[in-house]
């Protein structure tokens, strides 16, 4: 049921308004405060959907109560009430941070309109903020030996700025959620972060999907398109498995970075953009760029900040806590009771030869979970996790 608290010192306003509300939609819960003080002190105690607030009132006026619900619950929309000589007034609160304002004596129509679409801004809102915490809960970090804490540690000195950051690792460590951590801790986190598989794109098409085309600039062009540079300005790009791009797109990316500009396929024409690079690769780049496959002075500039992942072989202390963390997802995913593992079973498959990292771990924990029995025992470890 959407709360509403209506701030405004004339009693036969206030009625107006509530009753208004009430009988247009008798879910609305409304609540009444006769001054700018009575109305602070509810919002700091009751999270509100809405707030209906009048500029000029005694104590506290209605520009004082926006700047306080700004700092105190930055989330609530809040709806200026002015009398006719309050107008400028009011639309200055809207540069301040207010939804919208209405004038007195309300318009039916008006208020309803105004009403509804702030309810709606607020639950996008609220909708927005469980997505982000539902991507950084897909994207949390495991572990608690030694390695993992100094990937934290980097990543908490590393992410605030904007410096270049070269993940490397073998295939399946978790180069992704590095780079997925750096993005939300840094001062980008409101913009986008655009990944790129380097690895999934035929290196023909590269260079379109990384700086878009114009139309006309090969056969299949249609139509201007822009390229995951441009896609990621203002937040970051993440170049996965970047040390499969060909010679050619390697060139662009090293200008991109060097002057911050990119050009469309086909296009002469320079289009800024402002990018947080991160890239990673499961290959020795030194070895490349003996070979010719990569350019080293691309490396050198991706490579400010090196972070290597290491093998989940390398990490095995933290297995106990990758199993429950698997098996709690799992059961959730499932919509089925969180399955336990004996000791022994976690013994087993601590000394196991984990080629695939954690990827594989993830995999073998979910058979497990299919085929064992509501405690998966040292048994049903070598039943169904033998390679």
């Amino acid at each position: 049921m959407p709360k509403i608290l209506i701030i405004e010192d004339e009693a036969a306003i206030r009625r107006v308004l509530v009753k208004i509300l009430s009988e247009e939609n008798d879910s609305y819960s409304v609540e009444e405060a006769e001054d700018g003080l009575a109305g602070i002190e509810k919002i700091k105690n009751t999270d509100y959907d809405l707030v209906l607030c009048d500029i000029k009132m005694p104590k506290m006026d209605g520009v004082e109560v926006l700047e306080a619900v700004n700092k105190i619950k930055p989330e609530t929309p809040i709806v200026m009430i002015s009398g006719h000589g309050d107008l400028d007034t009011a639309v200055n609160t809207m540069r301040l941070g207010a939804f919208d304002y209405i004038s007195k004596p309300p318009d039916l129509n008006r208020l309803l309109n105004t009403v509804r679409n702030a309810l709606d801004r607020k639950e996008l809102v609220v909708e927005n903020k469980r997505l982000k915490k539902k991507v950084s809960k897909n994207f949390e970090m495991i572990g608690e030996s030694d390695e993992i804490a100094q990937i934290k540690l980097m990543i908490d000195k590393v992410a605030p700025t904007d410096a270049r950051v070269l993940i490397t690792g073998p295939n399946g460590t978790g180069k992704e959620l590095v780079a997925h951590w750096l993005h939300q801790k840094s001062e980008r986190s409101k913009g986008p972060m655009i990944e790129v598989n380097c690895a999934a794109i035929p290196s023909e098409l590269i260079e379109s999907e990384l700086f878009g085309h114009v139309k006309g600039a090969f056969t299949s062009a249609n139509k201007d398109r822009a390229g995951k540079f441009e896609a990621a300005n203002g937040g970051t790009i993440f170049l996965d498995e970047v040390g499969d791009m060909s010679l050619s797109a390697q060139a662009k990316v090293l200008r991109a970075l060097q002057e911050s500009k990119v050009q469309r396929v086909g296009s002469d024409k320079d289009i800024k953009v402002n990018v947080r690079v991160i890239a990673a690769t499961n290959k020795d780049l030194f070895k490349e760029i003996k070979e010719g496959k990569f350019r080293e002075d691309l490396y050198h500039r991706l490579a400010v900040i090196l972070i290597k992942v290491p093998a989940l072989n390398e990490r095995r202390d933290d297995i106990p806590l990758l199993i429950d963390y698997f098996a709690d997802k799992i059961a959730k995913e499932q919509g089925t009771p969180k399955k336990t593992f004996s000791n022994g079973a976690i013994k087993l498959l601590k000394e196991y030869n984990w080629t695939g990292n954690i990827r594989e771990l993830r995999n073998v924990i979910e058979r497990l979970i299919i085929l064992g029995e509501k405690e998966v025992s040292e048994t049903d470890v070598k039943l169904f996790a033998s390679k």
